[in-house]
């Protein structure tokens, strides 16, 4: 496994705002864990390294108070009704732009390195019915400002529920240019003799493991799994210079105290998932 945490330290710096109610929410790194992972399948979709380790892929920004919204299919900015569901009042959601969409202000500037910029999206395959994230590319490699983080409703007239400390945004940062300097091209696969030979040896695998598994229950299926990709290999014993079965990010290091003593925060027990939360003080 290629282990990147040593590599050398890229800037990125989370910059409080000054807010009279000190609520920052918190910054984490990703989880690799999801509910749904958990319960579907008997756990199977754990067993998928490119869905963990997307889900890992950055840092979450926590939602900070429990709430309901609910919107009533109009463009105008009380067509959506946001309540909180707790014995808190909402810090930093509310309906700035209409049309169904929610906002949370971020109460954070961010720098990243000179070049990068950062994605701000929902959080790697976690969902809500009803609602979506949407994703937002920053330059805050030079911007003063903060930006926001938006879900957009897609179903008028249903009640949905953001817990205190869900998932609300994933913050990825990516080096300015690296998508447009790929130079795409479609080839047919027997131009490249060895890497069809790879190829052939894995779909021939596969069709074997497939027809082993027939008949047989979910948790007898495992021992014919093929396993490759986890492993960082082929059929034909070649090995990837570099492989990732887990990403090691860096939570962010609190150098300065709050310009105002925050509020009490939920922690999420990562053993448990997104699922799992325990109140803290």
């Amino acid at each position: 496994m290629t282990n990147h945490a040593d590599s050398p330290k890229l800037a990125l710096t989370a910059f409080r705002l000054e807010r009279a109610d000190g609520v920052y929410p918190r910054l984490v790194p990703a989880s690799p864990d999801r509910f749904w992972m958990d319960f579907t399948t008997q756990g199977w979709a754990n067993r998928c390294l490119p869905l963990r380790i997307a889900n890992q892929c950055g840092w979450f920004l926590m939602n900070e108070d429990e709430f309901e919204v609910e919107w009533n299919g109009k463009p105008q900015l009380d067509g959506v009704k946001i309540r909180p569901t707790g014995d808190r009042p909402l810090a930093h959601v509310s309906s700035m732009f209409g049309f169904g969409t929610i906002t949370w202000g971020i109460p954070y500037l961010f720098r990243t390195a000179p070049g990068f910029n950062m994605l701000a999206r929902g959080p790697a395959n976690f969902f809500k019915d009803g609602v979506v994230p949407l994703d937002g590319l920053v330059e805050t490699d030079w911007l003063p400002y903060p930006f926001t983080m938006n879900w957009k409703i897609t179903r008028p007239g249903q009640k949905i529920k953001f817990g205190r400390e869900d998932p609300i945004c994933m913050l990825i940062p990516m080096r300015r240019g690296d998508v447009e300097a790929f130079t795409p091209e479609i080839r047919n696969l027997r131009s490249e003799p060895e890497l069809q030979a790879s190829y052939a040896a894995w779909h021939q695998r596969r069709k074997e493991a497939a027809k082993a598994v027939q008949g047989l229950a979910m948790e007898e299926t495992g021992k014919h799994m093929q396993g490759n990709y986890i492993r960082g290999e082929t059929e034909l014993g070649e090995r990837a210079s570099e492989h990732q079965n887990k990403l090691h990010v860096r939570p962010f290091t609190d150098l300065e105290e709050a310009p105002v003593k925050p509020r009490p925060t939920a922690i999420v027990d990562s053993k448990k998932g997104l699922l799992g939360r325990i109140l803290g003080r």
